[in-house]
Order: structure tokens, then sequence, then C-alpha cells
């Protein structure tokens, strides 16, 4: 897919690039975009993490995750991230560990304008669209030939695109990408400032 992206006229590497924990997905980027950010999807994480720790302390451990990536500041969610660490580390550490060994990547949209944040903490907004369209090729069974799917699968994503909602700040997507310019927890300032 990242090939294709480049054979199809796609000049510049994206600035960021938005998954869950596929491996294979963050090999391709490196390879093929080296200088793309990666940013870690929170809702595939907070599921990951929460599957390592026994129901009893899912509501405690949700509430304490949620503190981390609704953090105004990068600091406040690192400061965030090492209370998880103190609480729940003693009794379940691979839980921790899931957390922390992604902890750059999960915290890379901070370097992002803050009215980006909303849509890129998660892949949910896409993954939502991909279920419908499975959703109603499994319905259908034998959708027959490969362009029939395939024909159905295009019109399903125009219907789903009905209801998406306008990147927010997306009037500041040149400032991502000119390099005057850089993003500390979510507020523009100029490149060389320190």
């Amino acid at each position: 897919m990242l090939r294709s992206l480049k054979r199809r006229g796609l000049k510049e590497h994206p600035k960021l690039a938005i998954g869950d924990g596929a491996l294979g997905f963050w090999t391709a980027v490196a390879k093929e975009f080296p200088n793309t950010d990666h940013q870690r999807c929170w809702v595939h994480k907070t599921c990951n993490v929460l599957d390592k720790m026994p129901k009893s302390v899912h509501a405690r451990a949700k509430a304490a995750i949620h503190e981390i990536w609704m953090a105004e500041t990068k600091q406040s969610a690192e400061d965030a991230l090492d209370r998880f660490c103190e609480d729940f580390n003693d009794k379940y550490e691979r839980a921790v560990d899931c957390l922390v060994k992604d902890r750059e990547e999960l915290l890379k949209f901070y370097d992002y304008p803050a009215k980006h944040w909303k849509h890129i903490r998660t892949t949910n907004p896409i993954e939502s669209m991909f279920a419908t369209i499975r959703l109603h090729t499994k319905r259908s069974k034998g959708h027959g030939s490969v362009q029939a799917a395939l024909a159905m699968a295009f019109k399903l994503a125009q219907c789903a695109e009905k209801r998406w909602h306008r990147l927010r700040g997306h009037e500041l997507m040149a400032d991502v990408v000119n390099v005057e310019f850089r993003f500390v927890d979510g507020v523009k300032e100029k490149a060389n400032a320190a």
C-alpha cells in the first residue's frame, strides 16, 4: 500500500502515521517513509493494557489511562503515565510494560496542533468505516465477482463518508508541514524558538 502511494505520485513523506500495534505496518512505514512520525492508537493500546489485568481493576486502570491521553501538556501526560506505572507495576507488570514500551509513540500527538488531537489519537474513525463494509460483505455472502465486491465496498464507503466530520483545524495543515514552525503541546511556535 505504501509503495502504491509512491507510485501514484506521493512525493512528500507523510508527516504522521497512526496505527495499532501491527508490526508489519510500522516496519513498512519506517522503510518507505523514514522521516514519518509514529502515533500509536490509544483505543487499541488501552484494550491491550486492560487485557493484561483482571476485570476488577479495569475501571480504575482505564481512568488512569484516560488521564494520560487527555492531559493538557506532554509533561502532564508523562507525569500521569509515571503515576500509572507506580500504581500498577507491583501487581500488573505486564500491563505496565505494554503501556511503557510505546511511550514515545503514544505521546507523539502533543507535537501537532491541539485541534488535531481528537483525530490523531486513535484509528477508530477509519476502522468504523471498514467495519461497516466488512459487515455488509459478510451479510451478502455471495457477492459475486471481485469487481462486484469492489463496487459494493466503494458504494458503502461513499455512504459512510456522508457522516464524516471535517478535520478540525484543517487550516493548520500548511503549518504542520512547514519547517519554520513546530507545535509544542499543541501550540504553534517558531521552529528555532527554544
